[in-house]
């Protein structure tokens, strides 16, 4: 159950809209093109708002129809209706390309869009956003586990494209076929992890941790805060971390569920350091500057992360955020510069399925 809104924009020329007869004759050319999909239409008003704009309402027994008409000459429509199906579109995609087609005929505009049908206040939210504040629309079509824990909404939710998909804090986190992700966070192709001591901060999804166990590593180490992420996946994401959660204690590997911070403080007075340190924790904020919080936690994580690095050859490993956020990217490598050991920074990048966009991940090798 949904209610569902189509948006219809083109462009005219703004005397279409100054002039009061050619906007009387806009709306009444407008109205008949997109009855057939709303069935006959009543006015319900026209109504002239503040910056010469006019605001028009129609509507039909099932549907309305509110059209924007800017002093500029923008035309921004909305078709809105509700059905009890939330997959059921009155306009699908053949009958917007019809629609643009018609509208640009009609009004001799270049540009005519009609968007497909958004979802309105569903059951189970289909929508999240990419690194760069794009929207991003998932098959969704079954929430498989939801509980709050101590620090985090904890989602699996269940996607025709993806598999299932850890939610966390209503931003999508990792998903049934994101191997590519846990790959690119390992460089896989460039790195040799057997015989080596690794840490890995975070990662409570399991799937780096099951990843670097095939690589026969002489032990790993991993430190995660929150038991509910590892007991929704332990659950529903076993494709992706198999069973290496069942237990917390394995032949060459330890689950901490604590906080990865005071552990590295630990680590650090007992003078213990490793080959490779994995960041999986929070990914890089958007934001003008690196003030915050957020940006505080990062680069605290990185100032001991690279601190509990053998000299000369350890490697602290990390995700960031998508390529096309370059200014965040670069505010993120600032971060390496003003820990208190010296290291040298490479950034590679994979592209993540369930992300839909190309994810950016780095290295950072300690110097003698």
């Amino acid at each position: 159950m949904a209610g569902h809104s189509v948006p219809i924009d083109f462009r005219v020329n703004p005397a279409k809209i100054s002039n009061p007869v050619e906007r009387k004759t806009l709306l009444q050319d407008l109205v008949p093109v997109v009855e057939p999909f709303t069935g006959s239409l009543t006015e319900i008003s026209v109504t002239e708002v503040p910056g010469g704009n006019f605001v028009a309402l129609y509507a039909s027994d099932e549907m309305t129809f509110s059209v924007k008409l800017y002093g500029n000459g923008i035309v921004s429509a909305t078709v809105e209706y509700y059905t009890d199906k939330v997959n059921e579109h009155k306009i699908v995609n053949d009958d917007g390309r019809r629609l643009e087609r018609q509208l640009r005929e009609k009004f001799g505009c270049t540009t005519a869009k009609v968007l497909p049908a958004v979802k309105r206040a569903p059951l189970i939210n289909p929508y999240f956003t990419s690194s760069d504040d794009r929207i991003l629309e998932y098959d969704v079509d079954k929430v498989l586990f939801e509980k709050q824990s101590d620090f985090q909404k904890v989602q699996i939710i269940h996607t025709l494209s993806f598999g299932n998909l850890l939610v966390l804090d209503d931003l999508q986190n990792l998903a049934e076929s994101d191997l590519p992700y846990t790959h690119g966070l390992m460089n896989k192709k460039d790195e040799d992890y057997e015989g080596k001591e690794i840490l890995i901060l975070g990662g409570g999804d399991g799937a780096l941790l099951w990843e670097l166990l095939k690589e026969k590593p002489k032990f790993v180490t991993m430190i995660d805060i929150d038991d509910v992420v590892m007991e929704s996946c332990r659950k529903y994401m076993k494709s992706v971390c198999g069973d290496c959660m069942d237990n917390y204690d394995g032949p060459n590997y330890k689950i901490i569920v604590g906080d990865a911070i005071a552990y590295m403080k630990d680590y650090l007075e007992q003078n213990k350091s490793f080959d490779y340190v994995f960041g999986d924790l929070t990914d890089v904020p958007i934001s003008p500057s690196p003030r915050g919080e957020l940006w505080d936690f990062i680069h605290n994580i990185i100032n001991l992360g690279t601190k509990l690095l053998k000299p000369g050859t350890g490697k602290y490993m990390t995700h960031a955020i998508g390529s096309g956020c370059e200014s965040a990217l670069k505010m993120f490598e600032d971060q390496f510069s003003t820990a208190e050991v010296s290291v040298s920074i490479n950034r590679t990048s994979s592209y993540v399925p369930s992300f839909m966009e190309n994810w950016c991940f780095y290295q950072a090798t300690r110097k003698v």
